[in-house]
């Protein structure tokens, strides 16, 4: 639903615009706080215009910018969709790292953020040769299998797995040039696979050494025992 900029002041948007906030965390609704005037776009005839929202949740500015669609006497068209300046920044449950590897995906993630594509491979490869260099000899074997397993199950075709193997261990050179489309898929595979060597490596032995414990008869007392010796 396309959203107008009316020659009397007015700003109107068809149905309500609600994304991820990159402050707060909130999926919120964006509240316009300012917007181009009429007279400023009929006179400019501009391609794109910027925007200011703020976050309903938080109350944060939110800037956006939006393409002309047309220009009448009475009012300004713009498309519906909103390109943010600022994107959201992408979460992990970083306290699981190590500090040496919390450091570089922390500074990965930040590079998917700012749509620095091969910032972003470079910052992989070395992550992971980063986490790679405290496991034992093997674990480079396990990785791939595990990044495979991933692309598989995701059905990622033949030439993006590929590419992503080539980032993620590739020895000769630099890592190869990617885009948009192969970021999105590659930021997938390196958060899964950091998720599941420490986040869910960590959390499962510590449900499984919970269960062990109660699992001893010497280590808990029967509701029912317990009754009788108070009675």
């Amino acid at each position: 639903m396309a959203i107008y900029v009316n020659k009397n002041g007015g700003f109107e948007q068809a149905e309500p615009v609600a994304r991820e906030c990159p402050h707060c965390g909130a999926h919120a609704q964006l509240l316009p706080v300012a917007v181009p005037s009429f007279a400023e776009l009929a006179r400019t005839q501009p391609k794109n215009v910027g925007l200011v929202f703020r976050c309903a949740a938080c109350g944060e500015p939110r800037f956006v910018r939006a393409a002309v669609r047309s220009i009448g006497a009475e009012r300004v068209e713009l498309a519906p969709h909103l390109v943010e300046i600022e994107r959201a920044r992408e979460r992990f449950q970083f306290a699981y790292l190590p500090a040496s590897v919390e450091q570089l995906l922390r500074e990965t993630l930040d590079c998917y953020t700012a749509g620095t594509h091969n910032a972003f491979a470079s910052m992989c490869r070395r992550t992971v040769r980063a986490a790679l260099t405290l496991i034992d000899e093997d674990a480079a074997r396990r990785w791939r299998d595990t990044v495979a397993d991933v692309l598989r199950l995701a059905e990622i075709d033949a030439g993006t797995t590929d590419t992503i193997v080539e980032v993620l261990f590739g020895d000769h050179g630099e890592p190869p040039t990617i885009g948009p489309d192969q970021s999105a898929v590659l930021i997938e595979v390196v958060k899964d696979l950091f998720y599941q060597r420490y986040v869910r490596t960590t959390k499962l032995r510590a449900a499984l050494k919970m269960r062990r414990f109660f699992a001893s008869e010497s280590n808990v007392t029967p509701i029912d025992r317990g009754r009788r010796e108070l009675a």
